[in-house]
């Protein structure tokens, strides 16, 4: 049985560059115009430590827009969900420019109290946001994915009352920062995990969704719409050594490519649709959560998720979000 459950990454880009109307707002309400003709929702994985800080600081006269979208789209029937770069958390806007603190760039290498701190202080935002004191997210993604070492990150979402990480990309290695899902490949659809994100326990504090990836020969990563994408941020030219660090990344003869609605074309979308619907029909026993990745800050053209939405479509195969699936696997395992 196979679902698939699109997210979008709800952010400017990483280095604080970008109007949040352009990169955020604009292309938001186009992304719900099509789920909504299609009477299908997504996740949306809103930054919070980003939208706090710019509202904060009143960089940027649109975040009352956006944050009366994340309203709507809750209000509508999207799933809101946590996201967060700590890197923005003691962020300083000086001259014109953000300057974030790197030193916490990685949630997971912070103190166990300090990750509380930031995950609560998150929380609290998207609830004033929403105007919804009780409200706590389904589900979580990590800034660049990361959510290794995971021990300390796990306890404390788990504490906040949330149950669904989708920070990994199966089969992904990061060497700059030491990320390393590559262990994951021989996992399923899903997993619960307690101490490391890579590894089932049956008795684990969160449930992992991964987002879907297929491994695929390096070259087939270097296509003109991803390169487009690269070109089209607003960031300095990475220093030589960070260029040598991702050369590394890709020196593999296999790699993870994701289910990226922004980055893949229409046909490569449905190819990877194509193969897992073949597979289901040779085994339907599994339940197949397909999870769909995209950014706002991305969002290049609609025809690849129009194009996505209809083939599910004529397939039969249920576009849902992390609560449906979450009902489902508890149900499958006996629990309520």
């Amino acid at each position: 049985m196979i679902e698939c459950i699109f997210t979008v990454d709800y952010e400017i880009y990483g280095n604080g560059r970008g109007s949040l109307r352009e990169l955020v707002y604009e292309p938001a309400e186009k992304l719900k115009a099509v789920f909504r003709k299609w009477n299908a929702r997504c996740v949306v994985f809103v930054e919070a430590a980003e939208l706090e800080a710019i509202g904060a600081a009143g960089t940027d006269p649109a975040i009352g827009l956006v944050e009366r979208q994340i309203r709507e789209f809750r209000e509508e029937g999207f799933e809101i969900a946590l996201h967060v770069h700590p890197q923005w958390c003691q962020a300083r806007y000086e001259e014109g420019h953000w300057l974030l603190d790197d030193d916490e760039y990685n949630l997971c290498l912070l103190p166990a109290d300090r990750i509380d701190r930031i995950i609560d202080r998150a929380i609290a935002y998207l609830r004033k946001v929403l105007g919804a004191p009780g409200y706590t997210p389904l589900s979580f993604r990590a800034g660049n994915w990361l959510l290794q070492p995971t021990a300390a990150i796990a306890k404390s979402l788990a504490g906040q009352g949330i149950k669904i990480d989708s920070s990994v990309f199966k089969g992904g290695r990061q060497h700059l920062y030491g990320l390393d899902y590559r262990r994951s490949l021989k996992n399923g659809y899903y997993w619960p995990f307690s101490e490391d994100v890579n590894v089932p326990d049956s008795r684990g504090l969160l449930l992992e969704m991964p987002t879907f990836t297929r491994m695929v020969p390096a070259w087939q990563m270097f296509t003109a719409k991803r390169l487009g994408l690269r070109q089209k941020g607003p960031s300095p030219a990475p220093q030589r050594r960070q260029k040598l660090v991702r050369l590394r990344d890709f020196a593999r003869l296999r790699h993870p490519m994701k289910l990226d609605f922004c980055r893949l074309t229409a046909a490569e979308m449905i190819h990877m649709f194509d193969r897992e619907i073949e597979e289901d029909r040779r085994n339907p026993a599994p339940f197949r959560p397909l999870v769909a990745i995209g950014h706002t800050k991305d969002l290049a053209d609609l025809e690849t998720i129009e194009s996505s939405l209809a083939c599910l479509q004529s397939h039969g195969v249920p576009v849902s979000t992390f609560a449906d699936a979450h009902d489902k696997i508890m149900r499958r395992n006996g629990r309520p």
